[in-house]
């Protein structure tokens, strides 16, 4: 078994080129303006706490570095409010169809796009200073996520905020993955985690964290934590999901809004944090 840490990135970034994040949430045709328009539409629904946490109109007229920007519907959201979006992908498949969206809603001079490995961002993207770095469910899938957060830090002035969002160890997925798939084989919790954290099964890099893990990991690297809020877990039946249907799982059908809120809240997949730069770290 080859340890997370060193796997080829070459490895995961032809994992991502072979399909793209949220490529299929569409059966419209791709690049069109009706196919971008249901894809933001389904992800959104799906992932109703990404706006919010996003806060899309904060950062209108400022600059924003999205750091995996995948097929580009948080990119373009930052853009139609208005702020200076430079977008980077691993992904060159990902980045392709990015571009197309921008292009079809007439937003070319409000984004760029840079292709390249996060962990090595200066040896690509010049170094200038950004009001938000964001970057939502994509240090996680890096081998070395230490390092590309050592990069961010390079990017941030003394006032700039850090969102980023990262998988939950104690999520109700990591449960359902440990017993659908592992069968309660609990000490291969990282390879299962890996293998079935996606739609695409088989990723080669899947870290999750405790809130602790991820205020350790960011506070090595220069930044300091305000804000952690867990969120969002999938109640949808996946053949179904997959026809695009929203059938809930009938155990979720039982739960009342309220109390499926508050599971969310604890046993959530994704761990949304904010952060700022640490002063004794910025020059």
């Amino acid at each position: 078994m080859i340890l997370p840490g060193r796997i080829p990135i070459e490895r995961v970034r032809e994992f991502w080129n072979q399909r793209p994040c949220n490529f299929r949430h569409s059966p419209l045709p791709v690049g069109t303006r009706e196919y971008f328009d249901e894809v933001e539409a389904r992800k959104y629904f799906v992932e109703p706490h990404i706006p919010p946490f996003a806060d899309f109109p904060r950062w209108t007229n400022q600059k924003v570095l999205e750091i995996g920007c995948g097929i580009g519907t948080d990119t373009i959201n930052f853009a139609r409010q208005g702020a200076q979006v430079t977008a980077v992908d691993l992904s060159e498949k990902s980045l392709e169809i990015a571009q197309r969206r921008v292009e079809v809603y007439g937003l070319q001079d409000r984004v760029r796009f840079f292709q390249g490995n996060a962990e090595e961002l200066e040896s690509f993207l010049p170094v200038e200073q950004y009001d938000l770095v964001y970057s939502f469910g994509v240090i996680h899938h890096t081998p070395k996520p230490e390092r590309a957060l050592a990069q961010l830090r390079k990017y941030v002035h003394r006032d700039s905020v850090l969102k980023l969002m990262v998988y939950h160890r104690y999520a109700w997925k990591v449960l359902w993955i440990l017993l659908a798939f592992g069968k309660g084989r609990f000490w291969q919790l990282s390879d299962l985690v890996a293998r079935y954290s996606e739609a695409q099964m088989g990723s080669p890099v899947t870290y999750i964290y405790t809130p602790r893990e991820a205020r350790q990991l960011l506070m090595q690297q220069g930044f300091l934590v305000t804000e952690v809020a867990i969120d969002h877990i999938f109640p949808y039946r996946i053949p179904d999901y997959a026809q695009y249907r929203y059938t809930k799982e009938w155990y979720f059908r039982l739960l009342p809004a309220s109390l499926f809120k508050m599971l969310e809240r604890h046993f959530g997949w994704h761990l949304c944090i904010t952060g700022v730069p640490d002063p004794a770290w910025v020059h």
